[in-house]
């Protein structure tokens, strides 16, 4: 029990969880249930020290990247022409080349609308106003940044992990509703009932979702989900518009419904679960999870992470799974994740919750993308990785295509004998 509490603790910050960081009956309510997850604990305790080492930084020029590049993506950042960024990274052969943080008067900035409800402030309190500084971009003045859709491709690795070690026991062609009762279920249809796991993992669900308009939309569904209290009913409600699997459509609510999914199959927190199996051996020790109202995780937009630490995600699946010589997730979970499943939008491809985006003559970038210009880039050939954080939530910023432009031409054949 202590190691739990101990380990929600170190996440938030300050003292044990706070009664809305608690899960709701979906939660820790059961003696049995908090014996497992401290047995969890214990079984990693011993891998964070070896996890923990520190990461070397060298001279762009150490591996064979340009250093003119860097600082010309530096000063636009600084001068505002690729505006809120509010951290850049750069490695390649698990050696750091840039590191660099910016800092945002945000209370100044979004103070109006902080205080005017709307589509990203519907409850004008509470951790989905996305203007309220002190919840966003960071934490509570603590360096975790809101990453937002990265939380899905995260989700995307807590699941793989569960179903290497047996945890997660159903195959991806189980449909959505066996976790179900088909009865509490609104526009129920045969098309509905072919909707499978996979199909949430590649947002070909065919449920009806058109995210594609602004965040600041009424209409967008994202937001009516986030205002609701019961999120899963919401999604699971929508009608369906499309075949499973044969339909594109970018969406939250499939994302959202893997936190419960999760739960009922493995009857473990999805949060508790990814502090035990991927952030205690990475060596991420400081994190924020956000959860609906009625306390499921917000596998959809709700993890906090540092810049470094979630350049170790990147790391992870350029190591094909592996870390410190320690298996974290399956080489097969990695492939498949990152092989192209279905065309998506703005020329990218699409996997199991990352995007992957085609440059060169025939590589793909495997790449995490958040809402406000949140970015995991890992660029396989090239044994290179970008990071960003960003908080320009009322017009969603991009790095992807000024690192393609920018940055890759002068990244040059090189060695990597690093192996972290």
């Amino acid at each position: 029990m202590s190691m739990i509490l101990m380990a929600r603790s170190v996440r938030a910050g300050h003292g044990p969880a706070s009664h809305a960081d608690q899960p709701s009956e979906c939660g820790l309510r059961s003696v049995f249930r908090v014996a497992a997850l401290a047995a969890m604990l214990w079984s990693v305790a011993a891998q964070c020290a070896s996890s923990d080492t520190p990461v070397t930084q060298v001279a762009p020029a150490a591996v064979g990247i340009d250093a003119a590049p860097l600082e010309r993506l530096d000063h636009r950042i600084k001068n505002g022409q690729l505006p809120l960024v509010d951290s850049l990274l750069v490695m390649r052969c698990d050696k750091i080349v840039f590191d660099r943080s910016y800092a945002h008067d945000y209370g100044r900035l979004y103070a109006k609308e902080a205080h005017t409800k709307g589509p990203l402030n519907a409850r004008l309190t509470g951790p989905y106003n996305y203007f309220d500084p002190t919840l966003h971009p960071y934490y509570h003045d603590l360096r975790v940044h809101s990453l937002q859709s990265i939380s899905k491709t995260v989700t995307s690795v807590l699941l793989g992990i569960a179903i290497a070690r047996g945890d997660f026991k159903a195959p991806l062609s189980t449909p959505v509703l066996h976790y179900f009762d088909e009865r509490a279920v609104k526009n129920l249809d045969d098309r509905k009932r072919r909707m499978t796991l996979e199909n949430l993992l590649t947002m070909t669900s065919g449920l009806d979702w058109n995210e594609d308009v602004a965040y600041d939309d009424p209409s967008n569904p994202s937001d009516l989900m986030e205002a609701s209290d019961d999120w899963i009913q919401f999604v699971i409600d929508r009608p369906m518009i499309a075949n499973p699997g044969t339909v594109f459509e970018y969406s939250s609510g499939d994302a959202e419904l893997l936190a419960y999914i999760f739960q009922k199959e493995t009857h473990i927190d999805i949060e508790e679960y990814a502090n035990a199996y991927l952030f205690q051996p990475l060596g991420i020790h400081a994190w924020h999870w956000k959860r609906s109202p009625l306390g499921v995780v917000d596998t959809e937009g709700g993890l906090y992470l540092r810049t470094e630490d979630l350049t170790k995600i990147g790391q992870l699946y350029l190591h094909e799974g592996n870390w410190h010589g320690k298996r974290i997730v399956s080489a097969d979970w990695v492939r498949a994740s990152i092989s192209p499943h279905i065309d998506a939008r703005e020329g990218f491809k699409y996997g199991y919750l990352w995007w992957l985006l085609p440059y060169g003559k025939s590589e793909l970038a495997w790449v995490a993308r958040g809402f406000g210009g949140q970015r995991l880039m890992v660029f396989p050939d090239e044994h290179l990785i970008v990071t960003s954080t960003a908080w320009h939530i009322l017009k969603d910023a991009s790095l992807e295509f000024d690192v393609l432009k920018e940055l890759l031409p002068g990244v040059h054949p090189v060695a990597c004998s690093s192996v972290p």
